[in-house]
């Protein structure tokens, strides 16, 4: 199936994230410790922002928008993803927003894009790497009553349907939905440009607009820590675990020695 060439308007919504894996933990509070920890844009967020732009000029026209909610410095992800080639940002920010989980999270970011209205297709990465819920994209669907189309590889559009392949164990599915549909993609389904000198010069100029709960036909009640159905109460470190034993030998050698240690552990002796 072909792109038709119809104009689409293509929302991605994409997430900064903490770009390292030495996570600390206030003990106090039990949150994570941003401070001195360098932001990323999500990795599986850069590609649905690739695909967003590759179905755009695929087209020959349209619109790419980029969309977010967190604190204010979530505007340097936007900015990057302006110096891809995206043509608007919109950032929702308000403390109003603040201790969402992810059904709360799914309202406001519903909110945010049934204020751009007019949309055709929402992107999102399968999941983000802080959380690894894959919650959000599912659920800003149903809140917008749209069709989605979870792990996707390829994305084709032919006027008001798409055909998607979803990747699946054995293989992959192929999937004919109607427009506006969301996707959430998979790092297999492209690989992300690198920004441009005159992208990131424009990308330093360009407006992002920033939208607080007074801007979204949103319930108070649904939004942020009062409108979240579920809370962290307790995060923590998992213990270090001792070094594995490898056991070299012969297999009549080996696998003896191999029961003679889980035998223990099955019956509760261990």
């Amino acid at each position: 199936m072909r792109d038709s060439g119809v104009a689409m308007k293509i929302v991605v919504l994409i997430k900064q994230v903490p770009d390292t894996t030495e996570v600390r933990i206030d003990p106090e509070t039990n949150t994570l410790i941003r401070e001195g920890v360098p932001s990323i844009i999500n990795p599986f967020d850069t590609y649905a922002i690739e695909e967003a732009l590759r179905l755009r000029e695929r087209a020959g026209e349209g619109e790419v928008v980029v969309m977010s909610m967190g604190p204010p410095q979530v505007e340097t992800a936007l900015r990057e993803a302006l110096a891809l080639g995206v043509d608007s940002a919109f950032l929702l920010t308000d403390r109003a927003f603040a201790g969402a989980d992810t059904w709360a999270t799914s309202m406001t970011l519903a909110a945010g894009i049934r204020k751009l209205g007019d949309v055709d297709v929402v992107l999102c990465g399968k999941q983000a790497i802080d959380g690894d819920t894959a919650q959000v994209g599912p659920g800003v669907a149903c809140l917008l009553d749209i069709p989605q189309v979870a792990y996707v590889r390829k994305i084709d559009v032919d006027g008001g349907e798409a055909l998607a392949e979803r990747m699946m164990d054995d293989g992959y599915d192929i999937v004919r939905a109607k427009l506006p549909c969301l996707f959430t993609v998979v790092k297999e389904i492209n690989e992300p440009r690198l920004p441009s000198l005159k992208g990131k010069m424009k990308a330093r100029k360009a407006e992002i607009t920033m939208w607080g709960a007074a801007d979204l036909d949103v319930d108070p009640a649904q939004i942020g820590l009062d409108g979240s159905p579920t809370r962290v109460i307790r995060i923590f470190s998992p213990e270090q675990r001792s070094a594995g034993e490898m056991l070299e030998g012969e297999p009549d050698e080996t696998v003896p020695a191999l029961v003679s240690r889980i035998l223990p552990v099955l019956k509760g002796e261990a």
